[in-house]
């Protein structure tokens, strides 16, 4: 191991090189005129796979964007860690509100990354973190080191609901064949306190169209006269959460699982400084469900959200128009033991009952996820947990939190195997945002702590 070590720091440079030139390559997954980057993408990380050792590495097709599937098998009586990630990025709008290109690679310092970070669209979320994984693997077939077989399954469609990643679980499943998943697409709570995330919630998420008239209309002939889609759909959004931060919608909390007392208590021991955390985003007050903490609702408590909101004249100057239509994008995140498409109905009937009759609603689902929570006391999760002991110098923290990742309980239901969330990016790091960054420190941490999770793994499965 103190070899694979001197052979990461030697080549950290280059790791670094290779990783501005992937970020490059737009690959965003929902805009259709990307799908040539999507593709190029995929065959950049299929070489540098083939080029790390991997035995073979192949771009397979789907009906939608491809899978990058690799492996190195040394030996089948050893166990075998599955390596999960995605290539395929957010779109980066809005664009004015980056300081730099999305896809033009800089590196720039920070507070929270006085060592520099990369800022990039891709750069955390999930390329950065997916590049560890290559590079750790390279480390350690460059010096004999590899102590368990190695399979890469890296999907370019994560960004829109990972339509297709199910259907090819069901096709593969013996060349699927693991004991465990290995992810790096979470955060740790900050760079001096490691984190191996332990549950994540689940996902609903729906469009809402509400149409009134058969055309738009002057608002000075019709207003006060016909409904507003616009000012219907705010009021019908609006009374989704109580004053007490509680959704409305009837049945929505059947299934919510309490989190008892103890275990509250537990998790709010983890650090968390809420006056950075506003100070950060730049915020007043923190707001949400009332009787529990920022930590608390942004893990083990359910909550609904406006992704988007369209409608009527948003151009330069002024149009007094009455729109037609309006339109927003709401999702809503699960707990356990909600279930994704129970609440996709609900969300459903209730939004079309609450809509007065001068106006039509249409409710469109798009995608969603089951809520996952994992088990700290097996042989997977022990070994990231000393890994990152190793090389943070304390033992991590587990943590629910609030982002959810869907692919991790289809892993579960479709190959029969737990996964492990052994993420190294932080939750400031802007993903989803303009101006996403990695962290130089935290690129370079996750190089160096892969390898030992595989030494540790294959110890404790021995």
């Amino acid at each position: 191991m103190e070899n694979v070590q001197a052979y990461i720091q030697e080549h950290k440079d280059r790791f670094l090189e290779e990783l501005m030139e992937w970020l490059a390559i737009p690959s965003i997954s929902a805009d259709p005129k990307h799908k040539p980057d999507v593709l190029k993408a995929a065959e950049w990380l299929a070489d540098k796979l083939r080029r790390a050792g991997v035995d073979r590495a192949v771009v397979e097709p789907t009906a939608g964007h491809p899978i990058v599937y690799a492996e190195k098998m040394i030996d089948p009586a050893r166990p075998t860690v599955l390596v999960y990630g995605h290539y395929d990025v957010q779109p980066p709008d809005p664009l004015e509100l980056w300081d730099s290109g999305p896809f033009e690679p800089v590196i720039k310092k920070t507070d929270l990354h006085p060592d520099g970070a990369i800022f990039a669209r891709g750069a955390c979320d999930d390329k950065g973190q997916v590049y560890m994984h290559v590079k750790a693997f390279e480390a350690m077939m460059e010096n004999d080191a590899l102590p368990c077989n190695v399979k890469f399954m890296y999907e370019g469609e994560e960004e829109v609901g990972s339509e297709n990643l199910g259907k090819y679980c069901e096709a593969n499943k013996d060349k699927l064949t693991s004991d465990v998943i290995l992810i790096s697409d979470t955060a740790i709570i900050a760079n001096d306190v490691p984190t191996i995330t332990v549950g994540l919630r689940g996902l609903s998420y729906v469009e809402v169209e509400v149409i009134g008239p058969n055309r738009d209309l002057h608002s000075g002939v019709y207003g006060g006269a016909v409904a507003n889609p616009v000012n219907v759909l705010c009021d019908m959004i609006a009374s989704l959460i109580d004053e007490n931060g509680h959704i409305t919608i009837p049945g929505f909390y059947d299934d919510v699982e309490e989190v008892s007392a103890e275990d509250r208590a537990e998790m709010n021991r983890a650090p968390f400084d809420e006056t950075a955390y506003k100070k950060d985003l730049d915020i007043a007050a923190v707001q949400g469900e009332k009787g529990y903490t920022t930590m608390e609702r942004t893990s083990i408590r359910p909550s609904l959200d406006v992704n988007g909101i369209w409608g009527g004249y948003t151009g330069e100057g002024a149009k007094t128009v009455l729109p037609s239509e309006a339109h927003a994008k709401i999702s809503m995140r699960l707990v356990p033991h909600q279930d994704s498409h129970k609440i996709t109905e609900l969300f459903a009937k209730h939004f079309t009952s609450i809509a007065p009759p001068s106006v039509r609603v249409k409710v469109t689902p798009h995608h969603g996820g089951e809520p996952v929570v994992t088990p700290t006391d097996t042989p997977e999760y022990r070994a990231a947990s000393r890994a990152m002991e190793k090389t943070y110098g304390k033992t991590p923290i587990p943590l629910r939190t609030g982002g959810s990742i869907p692919i991790v309980a289809l892993f579960e239901e479709v190959l029969g195997v737990k996964s492990v969330l052994m993420g190294f990016g932080l939750d400031s790091d802007s993903i989803h945002s303009p101006n996403e960054h990695y962290g130089l420190f935290n690129f370079y941490k996750g190089i160096e702590t892969i390898p030992y999770y595989y030494q540790y793994y294959a110890d404790l499965k021995s």
